[in-house]
C-alpha cells in the first residue's frame, strides 16, 4: 500500500547523536521529523500536534520511555498514536514491559537503518489502515443509525396507519371518516394543518370541508376556490401526490392562512374518480419525506375504502328500511284483508250449513257419489280451509302486536301428551309410519298456556305425519335439561333417559323428530318465515299455506320458549325448550 506523503514522526531520545542519525535517515526518505531530548518535551509535542508515529527511547533522565508511553496511552488525543521503542536493553523482560505499556514494536540498539525504515513503514501502513477502518466504521455507524431511525419511523407510521384505518373503518358516516382522518394525520405527523377539499366539478370549485389545525393557524373550513387557480389540480386528477411550496393559490383560496407553506396534496379517489384532495401543511423550511408521502397516500386509500363501505352500508340500510316498510305494509294489508274476509267467510259458512240442511231434507246428499254431494263437500272443505287461513293470519297479527294474554295452567305432562297424541296413533298407522312417544312420568309439573302448547305440538306432529315417508318413524320426546347440558337434540333423541333424576332442573325440552326426510342447511333458516314453503318437485302434493311454522314460532316466543330445527343424516328434529315455572 502506498503511504501518505510526509508522514509526521516524533523522535524521543536523550542522546543527540541518535537523534541526528535517525532524523537524517528518515528525512531522506520523505518523512517530516520532529526531535525532543526528554519525556516531558515529548508529551508536550505530542499533545500540541499529534504525530503519525513516535520513536521512543526507554532509558532517559527524569521520565523514562515506559512512563511517557503510559501517559500517551492515557490520553484520548494521543491514544491511537503507534509507539516504537528504541533501546539498548535486550532483556526479554524489558521487551515484554514495552508491549504491556502500549508499544507496537521494539528495536534494539545498535539498530540497522534498513530495519528501522521497514518497521516504521509497516507501522505507518497499519496506522493508515486503522484510520481508514475507523472512518469506514464511522460511516457504517452513521448509516446504521440512519437506517434504524428510518425503520423506527416506518414502524411508527405503520402503527399510525393501523390506528387511522381502525378508526375510519369503525364508522359508516362519511363526515366522521374524513374528520377522523385529518385529525389523526395532523396529530400523528405533528404538522401545523391538515384539511380535505371536496371538488364540485359542475361549478369547477374546491371547498375545504374537513380540517384540523394548530392554534396559530386560522380556520379555512368552508372556504372555496376555482380549480383553475390550483397549481396541483392537473396532477391530482391523474392520481399523483404533489409536494410544493404554496404562495398565491392558498392565499387566494384561504386568506386566513397567509404566507408560504410546504404543502403535500394527495388525491382522494372513489369508484367515480378523483373527488377531492387530502392536503397537509408544514413550515416552508421543512419538507415531506418519502415515508410521510407514502403514509398519506395509504391514509387516502383507506379513506376511500371506508367511504365506499359507508356508502354501501347506507345503501343497504335504505334497502332494509324500505323492506321493513314494505313488510309493515304487507302485515297491515294481511291484517286488513283478514278482518274484511272474516265476515263474508262466516256468512258463507252459515249459508253452507243452511244449504246442507236443505240438501239433506231433499235427499240429495244421501248418495255420496252424486255430483251434488261431491260439489257440496268441496265447498264445505274449501270453506273450512279459508276459515283456517284467516284465523292463522289474525292469530299472527295478534301475536306480532303482543297483546294476547297468557292463561297459565299447571299440568302433568305425561298424561296430557298421551291424550294429545291419540288421534295421531291411528293416522300414522294408516300411513304405515311408526309413532313413538317417550315422555317420562318423572317430569315435574309444567305451568304454561295449554292452548298455545297444544297448537304448537299439533302443528309439528301434523307436519311430521305429512312429510314422513311410509316405513319411517316419528318420535315425540320430552326431557328435563340443565343449563350446562350439551345442546345436541339429535343425540337427545337417542338418549332421552339421561339426567332425569337430576335435582336441579332448568327447562323442559320437547322434541318432534321424524326420519326419512332432511332439510338442507340453506332452507333451515327460512322454514319459520311467513308463507315460505320448502321447494320440491310437487309443491301442491302436501298442500298448506306456509303459515303453520311461522305461527308456531310466534306462539313459542309468546310462551317464552325457544323453537329450533336441526336436520342431518335423513333425520329432522323440531326442538321446543320451555322454562319450568
Amino acid at each position: 500500500m502506498q503511504l501518505a506523503p510526509k508522514a509526521d514522526i516524533l523522535i524521543v531520545d536523550d542522546v543527540p547523536d541518535n537523534l541526528r542519525v535517525l532524523s537524517a535517515m528518515l528525512s531522506q526518505h520523505g518523512y517530516d521529523v520532529r526531535k525532543v531530548l526528554n519525556g516531558r518535551l515529548a508529551l508536550a509535542a505530542a499533545n500540541s500536534t499529534p504525530p503519525d508515529l513516535i520513536l521512543l527511547d526507554i532509558r532517559m533522565e527524569g521520565m523514562d520511555g515506559y512512563a511517557v508511553c503510559q501517559h500517551l496511552k492515557a490520553s484520548a488525543q494521543t491514544f491511537n498514536i503507534p509507539i516504537i521503542f528504541l533501546s539498548a536493553l535486550n532483556d526479554v523482560f524489558d521487551k515484554v514491559k514495552a508491549f504491556e505499556v502500549g508499544g507496537v514494536d521494539y528495536i534494539t540498539k545498535p539498530f540497522q537503518i534498513e530495519e528501522v525504515l521497514a518497521r516504521v513503514k509497516n507501522q505507518l501502513a497499519i496506522r493508515t489502515l486503522q484510520k481508514q477502518l475507523q472512518e469506514h466504521n464511522t460511516v457504517l455507524e452513521s448509516r446504521v443509525e440512519e437506517r434504524t431511525i428510518q425503520l423506527q419511523t416506518m414502524l411508527e407510521y405503520e402503527a399510525l396507519l393501523k390506528a387511522i384505518t381502525d378508526r375510519v373503518r369503525d364508522s359508516f358516516d362519511e363526515e366522521q371518516i374524513l374528520q377522523a382522518a385529518v385529525q389523526e394525520v395532523a396529530t400523528g405527523l405533528r404538522i401545523i394543518c391538515c384539511n380535505v377539499g371536496i371538488f364540485n366539478r359542475e361549478a369547477n370549485t374546491e371547498t375545504i370541508r374537513y380540517e384540523y389545525r394548530c392554534a396559530e393557524i386560522a380556520s379555512a373550513q368552508g372556504e372555496g376556490v376555482s380549480l383553475d387557480l390550483s397549481p396541483e389540480y392537473q396532477q391530482i386528477l391523474q392520481g399523483n401526490a404533489v409536494q410544493f411550496c404554496g404562495i398565491s393559490f392558498f392565499q387566494a383560496m384561504t386568506p386566513n392562512i397567509a404566507g408560504q407553506f410546504a404543502i403535500l396534496s394527495c388525491p382522494l379517489i372513489d369508484e367515480q374518480g378523483v373527488f377531492g384532495t387530502f392536503r397537509l401543511f408544514k413550515p416552508p423550511e421543512e419538507w415531506f419525506s418519502a415515508l410521510e408521502i407514502r403514509l398519506v397516500q395509504q391514509v387516502a386509500n383507506q379513506c376511500a375504502i371506508a367511504l365506499r363501505q359507508a356508502r354501501l352500508y347506507q345503501a343497504v340500510q335504505q334497502q332494509v328500511e324500505e323492506l321493513e316498510r314494505l313488510h309493515l305494509l304487507k302485515d297491515d294489508f294481511l291484517s286488513t284483508v283478514s278482518h274484511e274476509l272474516r265476515s263474508p267467510i262466516s256468512n258463507i259458512k252459515l249459508a253452507t250449513q243452511m244449504l246442507e240442511v236443505i240438501l239433506k231434507s231433499t235427499g240429495l246428499l244421501e248418495d255420496a257419489s252424486s255430483k251434488a254431494a261431491s260439489y257440496f263437500h268441496i265447498l264445505q272443505d274449501e270453506c273450512h280451509r279459508e276459515i283456517h287461513l284467516i284465523n292463522d293470519l289474525l292469530d299472527l297479527t295478534r301475536l306480532d302486536a303482543g297483546v294476547e294474554p297468557l292463561t297459565l295452567t299447571r299440568i302433568n305432562l305425561a298424561p296430557w301428551i298421551d291424550h294429545l297424541t291419540e288421534p295421531f296413533l291411528a293416522r300414522t298407522h294408516s300411513q304405515e309410519q311408526y309413532f313413538h312417544v317417550d315422555v317420562p312420568s318423572s317430569i315435574p309439573p309444567l305451568a304454561t298456556d295449554l292452548h298455545y302448547l297444544e297448537r304448537i305440538l299439533t302443528e309439528l306432529l301434523n307436519n311430521a305425519c305429512k312429510y314422513t315417508p311410509p316405513g319411517e318413524s316419528i318420535t315425540l320426546s320430552a326431557q328435563v335439561i340443565l343449563e350446562q347440558t350439551q345442546q345436541n337434540p339429535l343425540q337427545f333423541i337417542q338418549h332421552s333417559e339421561e339426567d332425569r333424576s337430576n335435582p336441579d332442573p332448568m327447562s323442559l325440552r320437547i322434541c318432534v323428530t321424524n326420519t326419512g326426510v332432511e332439510i338442507s342447511e340453506d332452507e333451515r333458516d327460512r322454514v319459520f318465515d311467513k308463507f315460505y314453503r320448502i321447494p320440491n318437485n310437487d309443491p301442491w302434493k302436501h298442500g298448506g299455506t306456509g303459515l303453520g311454522l311461522a305461527l308456531v314460532k310466534r306462539m313459542s316466543e309468546h310462551l317464552g320458549a325457544k323453537l329450533s330445527v336441526y336436520s342431518a343424516n335423513q333425520q329432522t328434529s323440531f326442538v321446543l325448550e320451555l322454562p319450568i315455572q
